[in-house]
């Protein structure tokens, strides 16, 4: 623990005690210690810092144990170091793909839970399932569960990994693409990480579930098995934090579409529109429709890129801020063409900050594509706009990935590309010169 960075350090100290104070075989310390023994070993020695959802319910052992009064004074001081041991984490070298990693996987987590509770909805409603409705209902309880927990985690990783993104666009090289603000967020006291406060829910849990489906992530899959002694409560994020994705890329391919028109200056049905919207997802989510939700989004993804950034300053204000970052995911899966249609929309709305992250969760797609992309908005005459899906690939990607999209027409895409990552940094540069050596083109 010597050669760690002070702030990991300090925290791994502190979960060293609090862990020390509980019984390792029962409550929410028994259920981590015997679903994932190496997660909790690392943790504890500062290897890795838990999602903030484990703190919260290892502090909720200790209010058992001590008192409420104790458990507040602890939660308190952890916060702190919490947020101080994130940073020191995450600049780390490596750090950056490591959190990618398992922000994948936690959207893999989430996008079940949603697409569950859908079906368990679906079967609930229909009369032939009558005889099966308490074990539908359980069930039912459980993907709610699992997808509140996701949604949180993906809360946090999502903000760890923005947070990574502007420490590294500080003094940035070169010209920005779209604007300024989408390549070197300011660095704000606004802009400032915060780790999302990951409450139980009023509702009583489930007990006595089955075995569910388990997450890769670390800590994704919380509960016991049938007779165990704890079971998680469902958690949501606070409002206003960042939340993951859908159904992303299906097949192979993708249906080409012409490059997004300017963005038209007034849309006499988008009041209405967004007011509908935000009325239908304020009533899903409270009667727990989650599923329904979800596949509201997915539909509202696909309008004219002019409607969203009003629609995100109205779920915002209604205390939908997670499901907007949802509602980005979403968008991130369209072609790429219309993807860059919806950052500008949301750079001409001073959204900035939104316009790049949902660049930076388009260029997912396969390599391939995203220069086909570039490559039919550098040729439609729209070279900002190519310049900026480069950049997001450049940024994101491996430099082998980056190496391969190219291939739709090396000679445009290997200066493009070799432009955007020299503005990135010098080290990114070389990186995807080798890549590209390697790959047989010529830099």
């Amino acid at each position: 623990m010597e050669q760690l960075p002070d702030g990991v350090r300090e925290f791994a100290s502190c979960l060293d005690a609090l862990l020390a104070r509980l019984d390792r075989d029962r409550g929410w310390s028994g259920v981590f210690w015997r679903r994932d023994p190496d997660g909790m070993r690392a943790c504890r020695q500062g290897r890795e810092v838990p999602p903030w959802d484990v703190v919260e319910a290892l502090l909720e052992d200790l209010a058992e144990v001590y008192g409420s009064a104790v458990a507040a004074a602890e939660r308190e001081r952890a916060r702190v170091l919490y947020r101080a041991a994130l940073v020191a984490y995450d600049a780390r070298p490596g750090a950056r793909d490591a959190l990618a990693d398992r922000l994948d996987a936690m959207l893999r987590e989430q996008r079940w839970a949603a697409e569950r509770h859908a079906e368990l909805t679906r079967l609930l409603s229909s009369p032939a399932c009558a005889e099966d409705a308490d074990s539908l209902r359980l069930d039912l309880a459980w993907a709610q569960d699992d997808h509140a927990r996701a949604t949180a985690r993906c809360a946090e990783l999502r903000d760890r990994l923005a947070q990574s993104d502007i420490s590294s666009a500080i003094a940035p090289q070169g010209a920005a693409p779209l604007s300024s603000g989408m390549v070197a967020e300011a660095s704000s006291p606004s802009s400032s990480a915060t780790v999302p406060q990951v409450a139980p829910s009023s509702s009583p849990a489930p007990a006595g579930p089955r075995r569910r489906r388990r997450g890769s992530a670390r800590f994704a899959g919380m509960a016991e098995d049938a007779g165990g002694a704890v079971v998680p409560q469902a958690s949501s994020p606070a409002a206003g934090e960042v939340t993951p994705r859908g159904a992303r890329f299906a097949g192979g391919g993708q249906a080409v579409e012409p490059a997004a028109a300017p963005v038209e200056a007034v849309d006499v049905e988008a009041g209405a529109a967004v007011a509908g919207v935000v009325e239908r997802l304020a009533r899903l989510r409270g009667e727990g429709r989650g599923g329904e939700a979800h596949v509201l989004l997915a539909e509202v993804a696909q309008w004219p890129p002019g409607r969203l950034p009003p629609l995100a300053d109205a779920l915002r204000r209604a205390g939908l801020g997670a499901d907007w970052a949802t509602l980005l995911w979403e968008a991130a899966s369209l072609p790429a063409e219309r993807l860059v249609a919806v950052a500008r929309a949301l750079a001409a709305a001073g959204r900035d900050a939104d316009g790049r992250l949902l660049l930076r969760q388009g260029v997912s797609r396969p390599p391939e594509q995203i220069g086909a992309a570039v490559l039919r908005l550098a040729e439609a005459g729209h070279r900002q706009e190519a310049e900026a899906l480069a950049d997001a690939c450049v940024r994101v990607r491996t430099a082998e990935e980056a190496a391969r999209s190219v291939v739709p027409d090396p000679r445009l895409l290997v200066p493009l590309l070799l432009r955007a990552a020299r503005a990135v940094s010098d080290e990114r540069h070389w990186d995807l010169v080798h890549a590209l050596r390697v790959a047989g083109h010529a830099t």
